[in-house]
């Protein structure tokens, strides 16, 4: 796949990963517009943390399989069916506030199939970028990814209350559609690389056999499998501030959407400095000390908001704003790491490995944010979160291999496929 990795494929990712910020646009909108309906319309965490575990079960259930379809089929028309079913979603959601039948499950089921559209979405977009991007840009790139997603995700929590406060909830959904459109251009007039002679050697093999691959190549890199439990702890303890934060702004400090999307907006503008730190940087050492010791300082700035006095809405956002700046250097190196040690051709299932096991967690601390904001109250729950996250860095450093991948010279892997083993085997006999 190197010979592909040229300047004009380099050229026609930027063309794509811009187009992918516009659809990201909308969709973001449409998130924040539907989770500050929920928090209005029931002012309950029990659906709060509903909303949230319908965003991950799908994406645990189907992001393994999704990966393995992303190293078979052409990523192409994956993302083009993607953003397509997406929209169509999003026109239903319009056709059902414009007729007034907006029974909560209603709008819960369309949530859930738009996020299972998604979890095909991201494996998917992430093996698109190692097939046409040098390796010597990738950790660039990333950063570049969340920039620009950084500026999006600022703009757009704003945008959306802007937009509450200006129109009818009805027609803020047909936003996702114009997003939609924009993206589809450059999609359209780009090669997104798919080697046809590679696929049909893949189709020989089991579906199964290809997601068993995947795990032998996590196995076989020593400390990528701890990096991923890392990630998925993360996802745990951060999962009470994901669910809680509109009923943390507008139920605990009495505060308006405009309070709830400047406290986003802050975080945003954290990771756009994040992100042009990362961006700027051509390479990272001691990646892993990094992702570990960033999320100590993450949840440190967190603190501030937990704690700030009542309706103090700019020392929340001083927090934010603190705490997510050192968000996108964290990710882009963790992303940096599975790039660049996976084979290309295998990017896809590992990084639905990934994304499967880091997220598989969520649903189930999704679930349980409201029984124990219940019993233990909401400050409270985030605040031992916090807590929580500072501590499991030092234990993850000391009790685990992760330490192993912070090596100044990775050593080269060589994985086998279970078809070459199943090969070997009969020989034998």
């Amino acid at each position: 796949m190197e010979e592909l990795r040229t300047k004009k494929s380099f050229r026609h990712y930027l063309y794509f990963m811009a187009g992918q910020q516009f659809s990201l646009l909308g969709s973001g909108i449409i998130g924040f517009v539907i989770t500050w309906w929920i928090t209005i319309e029931t002012q309950s965490v029990f659906y709060l943390s509903l909303a949230t575990f319908l965003i991950f079960l799908p994406q645990v259930i189907v992001t393994p399989f999704a990966g393995v379809l992303s190293d078979r089929l052409n990523r192409k028309t994956i993302i083009f069916t993607v953003d397509s079913l997406q929209a169509i979603l999003t026109f239903g959601l319009f056709l059902i506030f414009f007729t007034g039948f907006t029974h909560i499950w209603m709008i819960l089921i369309i949530h859930t199939l738009r996020n299972t559209l998604y979890a095909f979405q991201v494996p998917t977009f992430h093996a698109i970028l190692p097939s046409m991007v040098p390796k010597d840009k990738i950790s660039r790139v990333n950063g570049a990814n969340f920039l620009f997603s950084g500026l999006i995700f600022m703009v757009g929590p704003i945008l959306s209350a802007l937009l509450l406060e200006l129109f009818p909830i009805t027609y803020i959904f047909l936003i996702d559609g114009v997003t939609f459109l924009i993206a589809l251009v450059p999609l359209f007039l780009i090669r997104i690389p798919f080697n046809a002679k590679e696929t049909r050697a893949t189709e020989n093999t089991s579906f199964m056999g290809e997601f068993k691959d995947g795990f032998m190549i996590v196995k076989a890199i020593p400390g990528l499998l701890s990096m991923i439990i890392f990630a998925m702890i993360f996802n745990f303890i951060f999962r009470p501030f994901g669910v809680l934060w509109p009923y943390f702004i507008n139920i605990i400090h009495d505060g308006s959407v405009f309070h709830l999307a400047f406290l986003f907006g802050s975080i945003q503008v954290g990771n756009v400095i994040g992100s042009l730190i990362t961006s700027i940087k051509k390479e990272w050492k001691n990646k892993i000390k990094i992702n570990l010791i960033g999320e100590m300082v993450f949840f440190t700035f967190y603190l501030l908001i937990i704690l700030a006095p009542y309706q103090n809405f700019y020392f929340m956002m001083i927090g934010g704003f603190l705490g997510a700046i050192i968000f996108p250097i964290t990710v882009a190196t963790y992303l940096t790491i599975l790039q660049t040690v996976v084979p290309s051709d295998k990017i896809g299932r590992v990084m639905s490995i990934d994304h499967t096991v880091s997220m598989a967690i969520a649903p189930i601390g999704a679930l349980l944010v409201g029984p124990l904001a219940g019993v233990m109250g909401v400050v409270n729950l985030l605040l031992v979160s916090a807590i929580i996250g500072i501590i499991n860095p030092i234990f993850l450093w000391f009790f685990t291999k992760i330490r192993y991948l912070d090596r100044p010279q990775e050593p080269e892997i060589e994985v086998v496929s279970t078809q070459e083993v199943i090969e070997v085997e009969t020989q034998e006999i």
